[in-house]
């Protein structure tokens, strides 16, 4: 079963000025339920204008998106948040910084309970504390502290149980591991593989790592230009080189890049 679809996505920015840009250029996905895709492209290429597509972040040009078997094309942002999650590269980005730990799980918690409703009871606490302890690094005996008092680590793991506490039908992780040092980093991608993993979330992730690309989840999607440009799964994925992902790339894209710049970013 599908768990998203885009179909024929369009979107020119500054339309009509100097400053006119085509950003997403008749951009079509099948995304599968438990399907976790990495997607590379350089700098520009439409990685991040298709997240905030999927989130509402602006009305399209044209196009419709399917999540499930509901259009939320014209759904307002914060609408999709209660079934949307997602992760920013800002270890900021995301959180309440004067709300403690136990706060912001809590509001993002209600999500699933109620849209309208906002509290911390005993059992949660407990529930918290318990996910908490899970990532080992605690964290569950800081719970009162405040959000804007962690280290980025502390704050990127915190915030990916905040995405994925209300099972979201869909989480979209852009560059979210991006800010950190690569110690800190490797450990909230292996966090983020095992939440994954257990929850059975359907994932996309942006990243401008070449090896991860290939290694993490199931299929991966390369943008250029604002158009998905390569589509790879299964074994034909599983027995790619980075080399042969470059020429794949380069021979979709339909041009010389200079040497691993446009991928990297």
């Amino acid at each position: 079963m599908s768990s998203l679809r885009l179909i024929g996505l369009k979107k020119t920015f500054e339309r009509g000025t100097p400053n006119e840009k085509l950003a997403l250029d008749n951009v079509n996905l099948e995304v599968e339920d438990g399907d976790f895709i990495t997607v590379l492209g350089s700098n520009g290429a439409g990685k991040s204008t298709l997240f905030n597509a999927i989130l509402g972040k602006f009305r399209l040009d044209r196009g419709r998106i399917l999540l499930g078997e509901e259009d939320i094309t014209r759904q307002r942002d914060f609408e999709r948040a209660y079934k949307i999650g997602c992760l920013y590269q800002n270890p900021l980005r995301g959180t309440a910084p004067n709300m403690t730990i136990e706060e912001n799980l809590a509001l993002a918690y209600t999500r699933r309970a109620s849209k309208s409703f906002f509290a911390v009871n005993r059992r949660d606490s407990a529930y918290f504390r318990e996910l908490l302890a899970e990532l080992n690094l605690g964290l569950e005996d800081r719970m009162k502290t405040r959000m804007g008092q962690l280290s980025g680590g502390q704050r990127q793991a915190a915030s990916l149980l905040m995405a994925t506490i209300a099972r979201p039908e869909l989480l979209l992780l852009d560059e979210h591991t991006a800010a950190l040092d690569p110690a800190t980093a490797e450990k909230v991608q292996a966090l983020t593989e095992r939440i994954v993993a257990e929850r059975r979330l359907t994932c996309l992730m942006i990243t401008h790592n070449m090896q991860a690309a290939l290694t993490l989840g199931t299929r991966t999607i390369m943008m250029h230009g604002g158009r998905i440009v390569y589509d790879v799964k299964g074994e034909e994925r599983a027995s790619l080189t980075l080399r042969d992902l470059m020429d794949r790339f380069r021979a979709a894209a339909g041009e010389e890049l200079d040497n691993d710049r446009m991928l990297l970013g």
